[in-house]
């Protein structure tokens, strides 16, 4: 079993910000693929942006291409969401996510308890 934690959250003004965190216990993303999403209220939840198994970045919402970057630690157990030009529509939960086999495509396995991101206009 997989535990995920996020952290980084908080309220920031348009324009500002955020990095978000997601420290795997008992094992690396190396391999593994790491997904951020995000889920605002009275919507469903959406993908931001992905880490393939070769520690890419990749699958970056629209909404989000050229604000936020994707990356994780050379050590492979930490995931990283750096949000910059932060927007009030960025307002969410932000979730990260990983699998519990190697190379896995499809839906993710284990998921992180979440982090809110709050952005005032």
């Amino acid at each position: 079993q997989v535990q995920l934690v996020e952290s980084g959250g908080g309220l920031v003004q348009a324009g500002g910000s955020l990095r978000l965190s997601c420290v795997a216990s008992g094992r690396t993303f190396n391999n593994y693929r790491m997904g951020w999403f995000r889920q605002a209220p009275g919507k469903e939840r959406e993908i931001v942006a992905a880490i393939n198994w070769i520690g890419v970045a990749t699958n970056y919402a629209n909404s989000v291409k050229g604000r936020f970057t994707a990356s994780r630690d050379n050590a492979g157990n930490t995931g990283f969401l750096q949000m910059n030009n932060l927007k009030p529509e960025d307002t969410a939960v932000y979730y990260c996510a990983t699998d519990s086999t190697k190379w896995k495509t499809g839906t993710y396995d284990y998921w992180g308890q979440g982090t809110q991101v709050t952005v005032s206009s």
